[in-house]
């Protein structure tokens, strides 16, 4: 005598749930044939005529019609499965680890996944997928410089405090210069490479009219930037530069300056002595990136002079001049985020990384 499959029945809830499921194109396409297995042998088909319908085989059906019976909708899911155990656990991790804070052989610079295979004995691919897992890219390099200020706290501290706590009604300025810029003169255009595609193009050999140094003093409060172009870059222009942006505010204005330690930043005593509502705040050394007029350089090489083409050191001058109008138009304040600032040191190993 043949099995009797078991009768199903379940609330309106669940029902709507696996007509839900059995539409879906989104979801998995089993769990969708499962949902309409159960709805075929809810509404009392035998699994001989359910497995027709779906085309799927009898047994199938019935199958899923005890899983459905026994679970309910958590049924129609699969089971979690234990897998094929791993080839290579924790002890290849910890050698890996070990092996990246050694010296790699044949004069090599840094490690590979391919030289840690071969030192190792193990596969590049069994290499590779344990650096994935721990998010460490050999391939990639960052530089940047380390700040020995031994005052670093306190002087980062007092830029800062400028950006997140300004004196009231004071006016700060974040100011620096951009080394002598260059008016290179060179062939521009498009090409087409071996593969198809249209990109910029740009001659390798160029002719040099002449260089013109930016200062630039950025409002913090605002993002107004403020620029002046002159041929040299020295403590006088600088002074120049600083006496005219200062010109136009009230003699009893605070106005705070944030600097880098750059030698004609330095020793303007007696500028200061004249200008008494003007005080100079010092980045620490090294870590002029907390000087925020530095974005803006940013901002003004990717979209003045990368690139580009000068015919003459006044065509780069009047497209600097162009370029800082244009940009004051829609100026908006950049936004300290950073929650914590340190002198940051490399002394950190690969194994206290990944623990």
């Amino acid at each position: 005598m043949g099995r009797v499959a078991v009768a199903l029945s379940c609330t309106a809830e669940v029902k709507r749930e696996l007509e839900r499921m059995s539409r879906s194109r989104s979801g998995e396409v089993r769990l969708a044939e499962r949902a309409r297995i159960v709805l075929g042998c809810l509404q009392g088909l035998q699994n001989e005529e359910v497995a027709r319908e779906v085309g799927v085989r009898p047994n199938t059906v019935g199958l899923w019609r005890r899983r459905f019976a026994e679970q309910g909708l958590s049924g129609l899911r699969d089971a979690a499965r234990s897998g094929k155990p791993a080839k290579y656990g924790k002890d290849l991790r910890d050698r890996i680890l070990t092996q990246l804070e050694l010296t790699p052989p044949e004069g090599r610079a840094s490690w590979d996944g391919g030289s840690l295979a071969k030192v190792l004995a193990v596969s590049d691919d069994a290499v590779w997928r344990v650096l994935r897992r721990e998010g460490i890219q050999l391939q990639r390099h960052r530089s940047w410089c380390v700040s020995t200020d031994p005052d670093f706290a306190a002087k980062a501290a007092d830029v800062i405090g400028l950006y997140l706590n300004p004196p009231e009604k004071a006016m700060v300025l974040s100011v620096d210069e951009k080394p002598p810029i260059q008016a290179l003169e060179r062939r521009r255009g498009y090409v087409q490479t071996s593969s198809g595609k249209v990109v910029q193009g740009l001659q390798s050999t160029y002719k040099c009219h002449g260089t013109v140094n930016l200062f630039a003093a950025l409002e913090v409060a605002t993002g107004v930037i403020r620029g002046k172009t002159t041929p040299t870059q020295k403590r006088a222009d600088f002074q120049a530069f600083m006496a005219e942006v200062v010109a136009d505010e009230p003699a009893d204005r605070e106005i705070h300056v944030i600097l880098d330690n750059f030698n004609t930043h330095q020793k303007n005593d007696e500028w200061l002595a004249a200008h008494p509502n003007v005080t100079f705040h010092f980045t620490p050394t090294s870590a002029s990136w907390l000087n925020q007029v530095e974005i803006w350089f940013g901002i003004f090489q990717r979209k003045t002079l990368r690139n580009a083409s000068f015919s003459s050191v006044d065509q780069l001058v009047e497209a600097i001049h162009q370029f800082t109008t244009a940009y004051n138009q829609n100026a908006a304040p950049f936004v300290w985020r950073k929650r914590e600032v340190k002198g940051t040191q490399l002394r950190n190993t690969i194994v206290n990384l990944c623990n």
